[in-house]
């Protein structure tokens, strides 16, 4: 009976020492998840005061007309260089693609290159100093080899965003005069498009976005604005 009452009494014991530390492991789990949470909130409040006086002159919940975003963009801005302006754009479907020009340069320069011998050579060595390859149909068997770089990269001569020509010399004068193809992300229906930058007259802008809102037409779902240092606006765009 003694023996019985010894077992009975370390089975009891044991119990006991797993309700505490499951008790103990609950408590831990809950003092880690309000530092956690703790840590966010801490973080979600650490807006400057710049930001915040640019994010209060926005009502976020009203979509603005483009020339309405491109001037309270400008007025939101609170760079003290002159930054980009950026149109952030939600499509349809991922692979959602339209050619576009802009009226007006953004500054931004755009290096393009055409698919040769000597072009290959730089590849293979690892020099790349292009933002767009071109290629004539017949080049592609000799950059397929070197695919695995390109590709990544999104330099690869693709006949869907018109980069598989058999003028690259008359496309590559078109692109550099500001023509290229936006397209989402690879697996998410999103991009991300320079339209000019904050030193531009509003007017300037204003002809970027709508071009890129025509060249979209239907495939836009939800269209945003913003600086390099400024909160967003959501466009209208019907």
């Amino acid at each position: 009976m003694g023996a019985k009452r010894n077992i009975d009494m370390t089975k009891t014991t044991e119990k006991i020492k797993i309700v505490k530390s499951e008790d103990q492991d609950q408590k831990t789990a809950v003092a880690s998840d309000s530092k956690k949470d703790s840590s966010i909130a801490k973080k979600s409040k650490q807006r400057s005061k710049k930001y915040a006086s640019s994010r209060s002159i926005i009502d976020k919940s009203k979509a603005y007309s483009p020339s309405e975003a491109v001037q309270l963009i400008l007025k939101a801005s609170y760079a003290k260089f002159v930054g980009s302006i950026v149109a952030d754009v939600i499509c349809k479907d991922i692979g959602d693609q339209a050619k576009l020009t802009f009226p007006h340069s953004t500054g931004k320069k755009i290096k393009v290159a055409i698919a040769s011998e000597e072009l290959i050579k730089d590849i293979a060595a690892g020099k790349i100093e292009f933002d767009v390859l071109l290629s004539k149909p017949e080049f592609i068997p000799k950059l397929a080899k070197y695919a695995k770089i390109l590709g990544p990269k999104g330099l690869m001569p693709n006949p869907k965003n018109g980069t598989i020509t058999q003028n690259p010399e008359k496309t590559k004068e078109s692109l550099e005069k500001g023509s290229f193809t936006v397209k989402t992300e690879r697996k998410a229906p999103l991009a991300h498009i320079v339209i000019g930058n904050s030193k531009m007259k509003s007017e300037e802008l204003v002809a970027n976005l709508e071009a890129l809102i025509t060249s979209l037409q239907y495939k836009l779902v939800k269209l945003y604005l913003s600086a390099t240092m400024s909160p967003s606006v959501r466009v209208k765009f019907e």
